[in-house]
C-alpha cells in the first residue's frame, strides 16, 4: 500500500556540512522525537553503498516513527526499504521512477515554477517540494519565490505541496496558510544545539495554524492526484 502523506507534514532534509557529521543520525532521531515526520536524505556527495549505509542507519534509529525518502536515487531508495524517492525537477521523470519503483512507493518531485509543478503532477508525482520560498545557505544566489508560488500552484492542483527554502518559527505560519501541506527545513533543525526542541517549536507552530480537526493522514488528495 503507497504510505500517506501526513498533514500537517514536518520534513527534515539531512545535510552532514550541518552541525558534527559524526551525530547526524542522533540528531535525526531527536528531532523525530521531537515531531519530524518526514526524513530527506539528501547527501549527493556520497557513493551509492555510502548512502545506503547511511539509510540503514537512520531507519534502525527513527524505528518508523517517521518516513525515509531518498533523495534522487531510486535504487538505494529500494534497497534501503525506504517510503520512496524526491526527485529534482531535473532529475528522473516521475513517470520513470513509477516504472522502476512500482505504485506502492512514494515520489516527491522539487519544482521551482508553475510549468514545473503541472507536468509533475501530469506525470503523477505523490507530493511535491515548492522552493526556495526565502533566501537560504544551501542555496546561496537563488532569488526566493515566496508562498506566491505555493498559492498559485494550490489554486490549480489537490496534489500536497511542501514548502522550502529558509523556512523558519518566524514565517512557516505564511507558507502554511499559502496552501502547502508542509514545509521541509535543514538549518532550523540541524543547527540546533537541541533538534528535538526545534522540532517540537515548528510542530507546534505548524499544528496551532492548521484548521481545527483537518491534523490528520493525508489520503483522498494524494490518492487522487495521480495520473494512472
Amino acid at each position: 500500500m503507497l504510505p500517506r502523506l501526513p498533514q500537517p507534514c514536518l520534513c527534515l532534509v539531512t545535510d552532514r556540512a550541518v552541525g558534527d557529521s559524526t551525530t547526524l543520525v542522533s540528531r535525526i532521531a531527536e528531532a523525530v522525537a521531537g515531531g519530524v515526520d518526514m526524513i530527506q536524505l539528501r547527501e549527493k556527495d556520497l557513493p551509492g553503498g555510502r548512502l545506503l549505509s547511511l539509510a540503514e542507519s537512520i531507519q534502525d534509529a527513527v524505528g518508523g516513527r517517521a518516513m525515509l525518502m531518498i533523495n534522487e536515487r531510486v535504487d538505494v531508495a529500494l534497497a534501503a526499504g525506504a517510503s520512496g524517492v524526491q526527485l529534482g525537477e531535473e532529475g528522473l521523470s516521475v513517470t520513470a521512477a513509477r516504472q522502476i519503483a512500482g505504485q506502492d512507493f512514494l515520489i516527491g518531485r522539487s519544482v521551482h515554477s508553475e510549468g514545473g509543478a503541472a507536468q509533475a503532477v501530469a506525470q503523477g508525482a505523490d507530493f511535491l517540494v515548492v522552493g526556495t520560498m526565502y533566501a537560504t545557505r544551501s542555496h546561496p544566489g537563488t532569488v526566493p519565490v515566496g508562498p506566491g508560488l505555493v498559492r498559485r500552484i494550490a489554486a490549480n492542483c489537490r496534489t500536497p505541496l511542501i514548502g522550502i527554502g529558509g523556512i523558519n518559527e518566524s514565517n512557516i505560519i505564511q507558507v502554511l496558510k499559502a496552501g502547502a501541506s508542509g514545509v521541509a527545513v535543514i538549518t532550523s533543525i540541524l543547527a540546533s544545539p537541541d533538534p528535538k526542541q526545534a522540532a517540537q517549536t515548528l510542530k507546534r507552530a505548524m499544528l496551532d495554524s492548521w484548521p481545527a480537526g483537518s491534523s490528520s493522514m493525508q489520503g483522498e488528495a494524494q490518492g487522487g492526484s495521480r495520473a494512472r
